[in-house]
């Protein structure tokens, strides 16, 4: 176990945020690295949590994330599309009324604008396949009409994500998946934490 001294080296020095310094947030970032860099195995872990949670479905959560994900993978879609048709029901366990936020809350600083738009109101757009049957406006998605990502999120529902309700269909196991995840989470693209690379 380390001593107070050794604590006190390899920490921040600052007991409010108006003390710190430069040097204070240089360790704090070195600090940072590692937990950063094992960011996709949480992610993956949290995913694996809606294995077995049907939720009155014919597959439960975890398949049908393979199911979406494997969908979008056999049709061509590139690795950053398929780990967001993996991830993009993550959010269940936490936020079963804005799921969708969630996972696209996640996957923000690490994917394009227009995939982190799919995600985030894929939720509205699968709505188009059954809010009717629940007394809701099945067309509440044309709101966004016009948007430049309203198509690529409207084909992410009718290809991938309404379809993945399959007991039959054979998915690609999770561990496909695994170094994609590791991949895409490799490179912040944006993030108020991340200073901008010059153009």
């Amino acid at each position: 176990m380390a001593d107070d001294h050794s604590m006190s080296a390899e920490s921040a020095q600052f007991h409010a945020m108006t003390e710190g310094t430069a040097e204070d947030w240089k360790i704090i970032g070195r600090a940072m690295e590692p937990f950063a860099r094992d960011l996709p195995n949480r992610v993956l872990g949290h995913l694996k949590m809606l294995d077995g949670d049907c939720g009155g479905f014919a597959v439960d959560r975890l398949e049908h994330s393979l199911q979406t994900a494997t969908r979008a993978f056999r049709d061509g879609r590139d690795e950053e599309y398929v780990v967001c048709a993996l991830l993009h029901d993550m959010g269940d366990i936490l936020g079963p009324r804005n799921h969708a936020d969630i996972a696209a809350a996640i996957l923000k600083p690490f994917v394009s604008e227009q995939n982190h738009w799919m995600v985030e109101q894929h939720g509205i757009f699968q709505g188009y396949y059954f809010f009717h049957h629940l007394g809701l406006d099945r067309e509440m998605r044309e709101g966004f009409r016009g948007h430049p990502a309203f198509e690529h999120t409207a084909q992410f529902c009718h290809l991938y994500d309404q379809a993945a309700f399959d007991p039959a269909y054979e998915s690609m196991p999770l561990s496909a998946f695994e170094p994609m995840v590791h991949r895409v989470f490799s490179t912040v693209k944006r993030s108020i934490y991340v200073k901008p690379a010059a153009e």
